[in-house]
């Protein structure tokens, strides 16, 4: 009833909202992308995407397909992982973003490991700034970050989203006053796209907190010691979104191998990609 390249291609345009990036991602034409959807929505009878000439949204219907979907393809994959009959070896060095400590990254991880025990997978969570540098030394094989700003077309596109300020519950920032900041150190992406706008938009600021680690971030955030950039849909529990600052603009997460990919790497880019809308759902 559902053809697995459909519901592949139904999956990349949920997880990008767009479908002429899932056809760039894809490697096929924005038609094929169409008609693959449409081919979907007719199989189940229902509409799965709202869309118009600025934006594509999943339906409550899209949603519930989501995990149908995913289920559908690892059975798949796991069907022609058995029959093909290889087994991956060797050492993978995976680095992923701070932003996915707290979502279900875990899970892909632990099915990849499961589907390919004998690779040696190595994880490295930093910074999206230092995950770049470190592939680029060739000290990572596979990445999961945020793209470094508009016009990096590097790698390929996992989410896309778009980045808020955030903080305590019933938090006011003074306009009168330097916005207090909680950061990441250098080279955070997310610490510069914050200081960029703000001084864009000639507002004084102050740096309140500053963290290597997520955890410490939020933890400063919920005593409301002052405001953070992060990306919409990773909101932590125990914080909302602050109004009265520019606006922080889109984000993008890709996945970027390094210069020797790798049957491993490409293993785990793949499950990656095909469980990429759990990246943006919380633990």
């Amino acid at each position: 009833m559902y053809d697995p390249v459909q519901l592949r291609t139904f999956l990349t345009v949920a997880q990008t909202l767009s479908f002429t990036q899932a056809a760039g991602r894809l490697g096929v034409r924005q038609s094929t992308v169409s008609q693959h959807v449409r081919r979907l929505e007719e199989a189940t009878g229902r509409p799965l995407f709202v869309r118009d000439t600025h934006s594509v949204e999943l339906t409550e219907d899209g949603e519930a397909l989501l995990g149908f979907a995913r289920t559908i393809l690892e059975a798949h994959e796991r069907a022609a992982a058995f029959f093909a009959g290889t087994r991956l070896r060797g050492r993978l060095r995976f680095g992923a973003s701070e932003d996915f400590v707290l979502t279900r990254l875990p899970e892909i991880l632990e099915g990849f490991r499961h589907e390919h025990p004998e690779v040696d997978l190595e994880l490295s969570v930093e910074l999206s700034g230092t995950l770049h540098e470190r592939l680029d030394a060739g000290r990572l094989d596979l990445v999961l970050a945020k793209r470094r700003g508009p016009g990096d077309e590097r790698g390929r596109l996992v989410w896309r989203d778009r980045m808020v300020w955030i903080g305590a519950e019933g938090l006011r920032v003074d306009p009168e006053r330097p916005v207090p900041l909680i950061v990441f150190p250098p080279p955070g992406i997310t610490r510069a796209r914050a200081l960029e706008v703000l001084e864009r938009d000639g507002r004084a600021w102050r740096i309140a907190c500053t963290s290597g680690s997520l955890s410490g971030l939020i933890a400063a955030a919920r005593a409301g010691l002052g405001v953070m950039a992060h990306t919409r849909g990773l909101i932590p529990p125990g914080l909302v979104r602050v109004g009265g600052l520019p606006e922080l603009g889109p984000v993008e997460f890709a996945l970027l191998q390094g210069r020797r990919p790798t049957p491993a790497s490409d293993a785990l880019a793949a499950a990656v990609l095909s469980g990429g809308d759990r990246l943006s759902r919380p633990a």
